[in-house]
């Protein structure tokens, strides 16, 4: 027992020694975006100090040193740069309020730097904050869902900037991760036998993400619940049959797709050939778990994103609900509920005296009611005499 001690103990301080060797605590963490040019004006000078502290992880010190440097010298040539070194600061001190400390100061050099170089860096490091933060697929999806949205924001405002293909692969990854989360609420119901509720869920995800490693096995659940509803969905089951076979021909489920076809005497169409391509691209450059990696993926708090595609276009839409097929679409008829919302401009100054309230208006089809009440007169002699009567 006494020997057993001094061994953990050991083992301990050894862990603790390689830990900081990884991470680089005995080491200076060189600053990405340096400013190259030597000179000794004071500005220059409090901006060097600042990323001096920077790389030697005293964030507090360098943020006070920047703040006075835009506060002293408001016309530096400095100054955006000092801005991005404040929000990198925040972004490698980390943690929950770190994270959101640096996102704000990027949208803030973003919205007053929008033309530099740097612009389009700030929000990819938006869309990485929340990318570090997103959990697994069958966790809370906040994260996953930002980061899909500042990533296409990239894309979108920034196309053809550097760091627009790197982008692009984190929303792939991203978008693996919320299909496969609902991928797992969807086999759930079609694994229950709720195949209305799967259909539901399955059929969204196919059309959304196409790029999902598992919309393949996705698919085949799809149409094996519109089987399992009914003949009047059997047009919808041999469509997702249809574009196993188009669509994922390298796929497992390619033969037992076209067997459900012939089946239900449905041509079987030819394999598209861009998507036979890219499916064999990803299946040579899929990188397959090993022992260890599935041991560290249970422990991690973080996805693991291995399967995601590597090549093709992500979608540039976000995932909306859908409608179940269980759910009848409203009629157009009188009656029929609408969203339409209209406004007009009311010119009869003495509407909202002599029109009922909008809340007493009866269902189409039917009279309004007559009102009761008489209307009021100018002066409150008629008023007084009519409620005296009323009493009598």
């Amino acid at each position: 027992m006494n020997f057993v001690r001094p061994t953990v103990r050991l083992w301990i301080v050894v862990a603790a020694v390689c830990t900081l060797l990884l991470t680089g605590g005995c080491r200076r963490k060189k600053y990405e975006n340096p400013i190259s040019k030597d000179t000794l004006q004071p500005d220059k000078v409090l901006y060097d100090k600042a990323i001096a502290d920077i790389e030697r992880s005293r964030y507090e010190v360098a943020r006070i040193t920047l703040n006075t440097l835009i506060n002293t010298y408001d016309t530096s040539e400095f100054l955006a740069k000092a801005k991005l070194a404040i929000a990198d600061s925040w972004l490698r001190e980390g943690g929950s309020h770190g994270f959101a400390q640096a996102e704000a100061e990027y949208k803030d050099f973003i919205l007053f730097y929008p033309m530099m170089e740097e612009a389009a860096e700030a929000q990819e490091k938006i869309c990485r904050i929340h990318y570090r933060q997103m959990e697994k697929a069958d966790r809370d999806p906040k994260h996953a869902l930002r980061a899909e949205d500042e990533c296409r924001q990239l894309l979108v405002q920034f196309p053809n900037s550097k760091f627009a293909p790197r982008a692009q692969q984190m929303l792939r990854e991203v978008q693996e991760v919320i299909a496969d989360g609902e991928y797992r609420v969807g086999h759930f119901y079609h694994h229950k036998g709720s195949h209305v509720s799967a259909a539901n869920r399955l059929q969204a995800l196919t059309d959304q993400f196409p790029l999902f490693s598992q919309a393949d096995e996705a698919l085949w659940e799809l149409g094996n619940s519109y089987e399992k509803m009914g003949d009047r969905f059997s047009d919808r089951s041999a469509q997702a049959y249809t574009r196993i076979v188009r669509e994922y021909p390298l796929s497992s489920r390619v033969d037992e797709a076209k067997a459900r076809l012939r089946s239900m005497e449905r041509e079987i169409p030819e394999p598209d050939p861009v998507a036979y391509a890219r499916m064999k691209y990803e299946l040579e450059n899929r990188e397959k778990p090993g022992v260890m990696g599935k041991l560290g993926g249970v422990l991690k708090k973080s996805p693991d994103v291995r399967m995601a595609a590597k090549s093709g276009s992500p979608s540039m839409e976000s995932l909306r609900p859908t409608i179940p097929l269980s759910v009848p679409s409203t009629a157009g008829g009188a009656g029929a509920f609408s969203a339409d919302v209209t406004a007009g401009t009311v010119t009869d100054p003495t509407a909202l005296d002599t029109q009922p309230d909008a809340r007493q208006r009866p269902p189409a089809g039917e009279p309004a009611a007559e009102s009761k009440e008489e209307p009021a007169s100018g002066n409150g002699t008629d008023t007084k005499e009519k409620s005296s009567r009323k009493k009598e």
